[in-house]
């Protein structure tokens, strides 16, 4: 006779333990984030944990995804179709740039395993750095450059300047301030002449 795993509970219990966990990773890092740390700042035993998650990595995946969801949440928002086209897409990466930062140095040994491999979270951003280049060239501000080869270059070229500040810790304030120039430059380039 094969033995039948129980079913995990979806509780509100459920939703406090993941709430807890993001609690101590902003405060104190994701490395922080223990079954224990949770059970005593919860007052709970382990079997009220086990019967909601298998195991601590699924809670902090879980938190992760949700922050990964605030962050493309900032990007989609906040375009003026008649401010200035570049200065806009600058500040919207930068303020994406920023809000990434502050939580994967929280995050950071998820990061890669989570982002890098996430075919979803290529998906996602390409889709809107593609809409963002369209947009741009329908309005006459970009030359008629390869959309698809671009965005991939603009997802490389995020991504790997993030990872490296994250990765080497360069402080968060001149990370921007050297993202928001050397980003400019790449988008002078496409602009129509």
């Amino acid at each position: 006779m094969v033995k039948k795993t129980p079913e995990l509970i979806c509780d509100e219990m459920s939703a406090l333990i993941i709430r807890t966990a993001e609690e101590i990773a902003t405060e104190k890092g994701a490395d922080k984030v223990t079954v224990r740390s949770i059970l005593v700042a919860l007052g709970i035993t382990n079997r009220v944990f086990y019967n909601r998650f298998h195991n601590i990595d699924e809670v902090l995946t879980i938190v992760y995804e949700n922050t990964v969801l605030k962050i493309r949440k900032s990007l989609s928002s906040g375009f003026d179709p008649d401010g200035d086209f570049f200065s806009q897409v600058i500040d919207i990466v930068a303020k994406t740039l920023r809000l990434s930062y502050e939580n994967k140095m929280r995050f950071n040994q998820y990061v890669f395993e989570y982002d890098s491999e996430s075919d979803d979270n290529f998906k996602w951003w390409n889709s809107e750095i593609k809409k963002l280049i369209e947009y741009g060239k329908v309005k006459g501000h970009l030359k008629d450059v390869d959309t698809e080869i671009m965005s991939y270059a603009i997802w490389c070229f995020i991504r790997g300047y993030n990872a490296d500040a994250i990765g080497r810790a360069i402080p968060m304030d001149e990370a921007e301030r050297n993202f928001k120039y050397s980003f400019g430059v790449l988008l002078d380039g496409m602009k129509k002449q």
